[in-house]
């Protein structure tokens, strides 16, 4: 068995750099928010932050954003807050089922999935 390569979490000069030396992230965000747009980039706006409006032009989880970087979670988080604060994105929480009984009968769904791969 080969070993494991250690998780590659960036450059500490460069997180430091992009983050402006914060360390909290925006409570907002887990992993499963969606993200989404709500202007276009313009000049003179920090890198990280155009690439996220880019790909956020539709709906995009918190952890695509960061693995689409290539920066650790925190990062990503510190970052998104810097542009709800500017009014330049919306964030999205998905929604639980307000109980099992909400939940799709499971029957129904093997029927789905036996149709689908009829397909």
């Amino acid at each position: 068995m080969t070993p494991r390569k250690p998780v590659d979490t960036g450059d500490p000069d460069r997180l430091y750099t992009v983050t402006g030396g914060r360390s909290r992230a925006d409570d907002t965000f887990d992993l499963v928010t969606l993200v989404v747009s709500e202007s276009e980039p313009s000049a003179g706006m920090q890198s990280e932050h155009v690439r996220i409006l880019e790909m956020c032009r539709h709906p995009t989880a918190v952890v695509e954003i960061a693995a689409e970087l290539r920066l650790p979670i925190t990062v990503v988080r510190i970052l998104l807050g810097d542009l709800l604060d500017m009014g330049r994105i919306t964030a999205r929480h998905p929604r639980a089922a307000e109980s099992v009984a909400s939940l799709p009968d499971s029957a129904l769904l093997k029927e789905v999935l036996h149709g689908l791969r009829n397909l």
